[in-house]
């Protein structure tokens, strides 16, 4: 299986930060938020990961090279204008292979990957989902016999960690296009499974999240 790390963002709630430096490079305890992610793929045992950039995209190849340093060979699929997360994907399929794949949004930080498995073959995507924190109390969707629904109570929040199977984007639009609206979509068909990750997540997008993880992993 191959991974995405999802990098193409403005970053526009980390600003200043953002400003002279891409959101997956901006740094937590020393050291780039993306790298955290490098390093947990090689140790499970990936080889090749895609990385989508489009804001400031130069300097993430310039810092992170060939990716040598973590024992992974990394492709970068570079976007003219960020693709939102549907047409980032899809422009990026071609380093992707025919298999199912692993995506990662570029600014959320994982204690650890969740179990991963081989997706059903009634699932075109499978969800791994978490509590709701503060700032996203109402959650995002259901799961329901193993998968996910918009529909239903006790919803959680979707972790921006997914596979995916290359068909999922047959008879997308080119140029930019969500991801939500095609998985809603297919949860209808129910063709979307989902799983609770109870590892901690923190979705990195303001600075004083950003301080309460630098803050945590200086405690740890």
């Amino acid at each position: 299986m191959r991974a995405m790390i999802l990098a193409a963002g403005r970053g526009e709630r980390l600003r200043p930060l953002t400003d002279t430096c891409p959101k997956p490079l901006v740094a937590v305890q020393g050291k780039p938020l993306i790298e955290y992610h490098l390093e947990k793929l090689a140790a499970a045992g990936f080889a090749d990961v895609v990385i989508n950039h489009a804001w400031l995209g130069h300097l993430i190849p310039e810092r992170l090279g060939n990716g040598c340093h973590w024992g992974l060979r990394l492709h970068y699929s570079a976007e003219a204008a960020a693709l939102e997360t549907g047409g980032g994907i899809k422009q990026a399929l071609p380093l992707l292979g025919d298999e199912p794949f692993l995506v990662i949004n570029g600014d959320i930080f994982i204690d650890q990957l969740p179990q991963l498995s081989t997706l059903s073959a009634e699932a075109d995507a499978h969800l791994f989902l978490v509590d709701n924190p503060v700032q996203h109390p109402n959650g995002d969707f259901a799961i329901e016999d193993g998968f996910a629904s918009v529909e239903g109570s006790n919803k959680l929040t979707f972790s921006g960690i997914g596979i995916y199977r290359p068909s999922l984007f047959q008879d997308t639009p080119d140029g930019a296009f969500g991801l939500a609206p095609l998985l809603k979509q297919k949860m209808k068909q129910g063709r979307v499974s989902a799983t609770k990750m109870p590892h901690y997540w923190c979705d990195v997008g303001t600075v004083e999240r950003l301080a309460q993880l630098s803050e945590r992993l200086q405690n740890k």
